[in-house]
């Protein structure tokens, strides 16, 4: 990257670089131009945003000189010279419809070739620095009737990131296939991979996964940064007292600990930061997961791979021969799973593992139903921790705001008539967290103790009401008390805690 220069803010002077899009631009608060006497140029707020510079510095594939600037000059002058141009790259010198029409799809060699041209490494690159820049957990490459569409999720929610001509799709399809070691002549049958990208000295994991669609292949790369301070017990959001119950089971010789919730609720993250507490010399630690999410110093992991055999039973069955003091179940999906869990767990060994189901209290009748007795759940199962995700209100942009009349009958009726704030925080909307008014994620959490009197519930065979009711008597606080209490405290919104927790504020 050049350094940064002096010169006249002449938009006349300006003139767009096609490879880039104003949604791009607009999103970092940059300018990207060609002037007419300076060459390639930046123009930019400050702070720099400097990924934002490296990843377009790719995708033109040359240095920027940075000019720091108004940022309103710099939306005003970005709208007038990009609009109506249409990001996205020119194929082999021709356009995308004459190159389409040209194309053998069939024609693998031909397509290994295209799939590793400069225009569309650029495209592949540029997106996917763009989604890690922006904190993405997941890139999804989709194909339509006369459209090709890159979407991220940031925070859990889907926002479009690109549209680009539909003939760039199977190169690029075909581009990340081939970084994944996946086969790029078959499109009839799902696959999975995984590939490696590296962005300001963080090696970032790529899990790829393609399903056939009517229209082509649909592709999601789920993004899993190895970078440091990632997973963290302490870096949970826990309050007092569920660290305390945490730091409690952990501490356990024997015993299983459940974490539940819907997918992408952060269970895995929770697992591997207890993981990384418990990752001491004097305990052997083995995983069975399907797939492995991240790579662990010093953490046994197992793979699954039921093509060839390799399911959870079978893995489990091999590895309490291992001597391991903790073991990692990444599900427990059917039966005989959750024997050879419960076994572990009454045989001396912690168990960790994960369920799907919508509270801590739905757990133990989760087992149940797939033919658990009671006393065997009663006697392994040692704390049981239901969580979700909400989006934080952006630190940028938090404003506090009057609650209406509705919010508050509505805080106090889920709260059990505690007295509801009168002003609330929200945000307005910034660049910071790309005008959305939240930026990053925290969990929500209910923890339940599998206490005596639980126990006696689960032996009685207790409906889930029944297990809350008892466990709400010793005082375990629902997950949505612990979700009002970061509402009060401005962490989060009423309506992001309603959304999460799926329930019907009318």
């Amino acid at each position: 990257m050049s350094e940064t220069v002096v010169m006249t803010f002449d938009a006349s002077r300006l003139s767009p670089f096609k490879a880039l899009s104003m949604g791009f631009l607009h999103t970092n608060r940059l300018l990207i131009a060609e002037h007419a006497d300076l060459g390639a140029v930046a123009y930019t707020v400050a702070p720099v945003n400097f990924a934002a510079l490296d990843a377009a510095e790719q995708v033109l594939g040359q240095a920027l000189q940075v000019v720091t600037a108004d940022g309103e000059w710099i939306a005003t002058t970005t709208t007038q010279i990009y609009e109506g141009v249409v990001a996205d790259v020119d194929l082999s010198n021709a356009t995308p419809e004459g190159y389409a029409n040209e194309f053998d799809d069939d024609d693998l060699t031909a397509l290994k070739m295209l799939a590793e041209d400069a225009p569309v490494v650029r495209f592949v690159q540029a997106q996917l620095s763009k989604a890690i820049q922006v904190g993405a957990s997941d890139l999804h490459f989709e194909v339509f009737k006369d459209v090709f569409r890159v979407r991220v999720r940031i925070d859990g929610l889907l926002v479009e990131q690109e549209r680009a001509p539909k003939a760039l799709y199977l190169p690029t399809i075909s581009h990340l296939k081939i970084r994944a070691h996946m086969n790029i002549a078959e499109r009839r049958l799902p696959q999975d991979g995984r590939a490696k990208f590296e962005v300001d000295g963080r090696n970032i994991d790529l899990r790829v996964s393609t399903v056939p669609t009517v229209y082509g292949e649909s592709m999601v790369i789920r993004v899993l940064d190895q970078g440091p301070g990632t997973l963290d017990l302490e870096g949970l959001g826990l309050d007092e007292r569920g660290a305390e119950l945490f730091k409690h089971a952990i501490a356990q010789p024997h015993g299983m600990i459940l974490v539940t919730g819907p997918t992408g609720s952060g269970k895995t993250t929770t697992l591997y930061a207890v993981l990384k507490r418990l990752n001491l010399e004097q305990n052997k630690i083995i995983t069975v997961e399907d797939p492995v999410e991240y790579q662990i110093e010093g953490v046994n992991q197992i793979h699954v791979k039921t093509s060839i055999g390799l399911t959870f039973p079978s893995a489990l069955r091999s590895i309490v021969r291992q001597d391991p003091d903790v073991i990692l179940i990444g599900e427990i999906r059917d039966m005989e799973t959750a024997e050879i869990a419960i076994q572990s767990a009454l045989t001396g060994h912690l168990v960790l593992s994960t369920l799907h189901t919508n509270d801590s209290f739905g757990a133990v009748h989760r087992l149940m139903d797939m033919g658990v007795e009671g006393y065997l759940i009663a006697s392994s199962v040692v704390l049981i921790v239901a969580q979700r995700l909400v989006r934080l209100v952006c630190e940028s942009c938090k404003e506090e705001v009057p609650a209406t009349s509705a919010d508050m009958a509505l805080i106090s009726q889920l709260s059990g008539g505690r007295h509801a704030p009168s002003h609330l925080w929200h945000g307005k909307g910034c660049s910071a967290c790309g005008h959305s008014g939240f930026r990053g994620r925290a969990g929500v959490y209910e923890f339940l103790p599998v206490t005596n009197a639980v126990k006696e519930g689960i032996l009685a065979r207790e409906s889930a009401e029944g297990i809350r009711r008892i466990a709400t008597a010793e005082g375990v606080q629902p997950m949505l008390n612990n979700g009002l209490q970061m509402v009060m405290d401005g962490q989060t919104t009423l309506e992001e805690l309603l959304r999460v927790t799926r329930l019907d504020a009318a």
